[in-house]
C-alpha cells in the first residue's frame, strides 16, 4: 500500500541508553511533527558479552523497565500514533547477535543490528579497553584503536569492520541493518584507504543484504549530532544499494525529541540522487508479520 508522504522515526534513543529524553517526550514529538509510527531501538545490553562497562547501552537491569515503559506507551498513543518496541543490537562474533536468548525471548517488533564495537584479530584471547572500541566514538578512541588495536593498519581496520558486517547479515535475525558506513565519522579528509577498496567492500554488503528480506536505513543521526555532513550510507553507497533494488527506510537516530525528523530533506533529497524511486515506512505488525507501506518519492515529493 502506497503512503500519503508520511514519514516514521524507528531509530530512537532514551534516557534508557544514551538518549536525552524519555520515551513520552519522543511519541509526543513524533505525534507533533505528523509521523506515521515511531519505534523504540534501546541499545541492547552489552556489559556481559564484552566484560567491560558501557556508558551508552541500555543496563540489563532495566530491560523490563524499558519494555513495560514502552508497552504503555503503545496504549497510550493507540489512537494518535503508531508505538513499536525495537532494539538495536551490536554484532560481536561470537560474542553479541540478534539471535540471541536474551534477545529473541522479549518478543521484540523489529531489529537494528548495527557494528559499532570493533575487536582486532586476538580479541578471543585477549579482551580490554585497549583491544576493542567504538568506531564511533572520539576521534582519539579511534585513533588509540586504530593504533594499539590494528598496530595503525587502517585498511586492515577498514576490512575488519565491513568483515563484521558481512558475518553480522549472513547469521541474520534482524530486520534492519543499521549506519552502514559508520565508519567515515572518524575518517573524513583523511586517505586512510583507496575509495576503489572500500567500494569493493560496500557492494558485497549490497549483495549479501540483496539475498534476504533485510531493509537498510538511510540515517541522519550524524547531520543530527553535527558529527558529519551527509547520510549513513553515503550517495556512492546508496547508488550501489539502488543497483541491488535493496529497500531504505529513512531513520533519524534520534537521541532527543528535537532531532525525531531530524534533516528527513536531505535524506531524501539523497536517495533521489542514488535514483531511489521509494522509501519505505514500518506501519503496523499482524502477528509476526512487519507491514510495510511505501512512499513513492516522485509522486510526492
Amino acid at each position: 500500500m502506497d503512503s500519503d508522504g508520511q514519514f516514521c522515526s524507528i531509530h530512537t534513543h532514551t534516557v534508557f541508553c544514551d538518549g536525552k529524553d524519555n520515551v513520552e517526550a519522543m511519541c509526543r514529538a513524533a505525534y507533533e511533527n505528523n509521523l506515521h509510527s515511531i519505534g523504540f531501538s534501546a541499545h541492547a545490553p552489552i556489559e556481559k558479552q564484552i566484560g567491560a562497562q558501557s556508558d551508552w547501552n541500555l543496563k540489563d537491569e532495566r530491560v523490563s523497565e524499558y519494555v513495560s515503559e514502552v508497552m504503555a506507551a503503545k496504549e497510550r498513543w493507540k489512537d494518535k500514533i503508531k508505538v513499536f518496541l525495537g532494539y538495536e543490537v551490536d554484532y560481536i562474533k561470537g560474542r553479541r547477535s540478534p539471535l540471541d536468548d536474551d534477545i529473541t525471548s522479549l518478543n521484540l517488533d523489529y531489529i537494528i543490528a548495527s557494528v559499532h564495537y570493533l575487536f582486532p584479530k586476538n580479541y578471543n584471547t585477549k579482551v580490554s579497553n585497549e583491544f576493542f572500541f567504538t568506531v564511533d566514538g572520539s576521534k582519539e578512541e579511534f585513533e588509540k584503536g586504530l593504533s594499539e588495536g590494528f598496530n595503525g593498519d587502517a585498511r586492515a581496520l577498514m576490512h575488519r569492520y565491513y568483515d563484521a558486517q558481512i558475518e553480522m547479515i549472513e547469521e541474520g535475525g534482524f530486520d534492519i541493518l543499521g549506519h552502514p558506513d559508520l565508519l567515515k565519522k572518524n575518517c573524513g579528509g583523511r586517505n586512510y584507504w583507496t575509495e576503489e577498496e572500500e567500494t569493493a567492500r560496500q557492494r558485497e554488503i549490497a549483495l549479501a543484504v540483496s539475498k534476504t528480506d533485510i531493509i537498510i536505513e538511510v540515517n541522519t543521526g550524524g547531520i543530527n549530532r553535527k558529527k558529519i555532513h551527509d547520510v549513513y550510507p553515503s550517495l556512492s553507497f546508496l547508488r550501489i544499494i539502488s543497483e541491488y533494488k535493496i529497500p531504505v527506510i529513512i531513520t533519524a537516530d534520534a537521541h532527543c525529541a528535537a532531532d525525531i525528523k531530524g534533516n528527513y530533506n536531505i535524506a531524501l533529497n539523497t536517495i533521489k540522487l542514488a535514483d531511489i524511486k521509494e522509501h519505505i515506512i514500518l506501519s503496523d505488525k499482524n502477528n509476526k508479520e512487519l507491514i510495510w507501506q511505501r512512499a513513492d518519492i516522485s509522486k510526492n515529493y
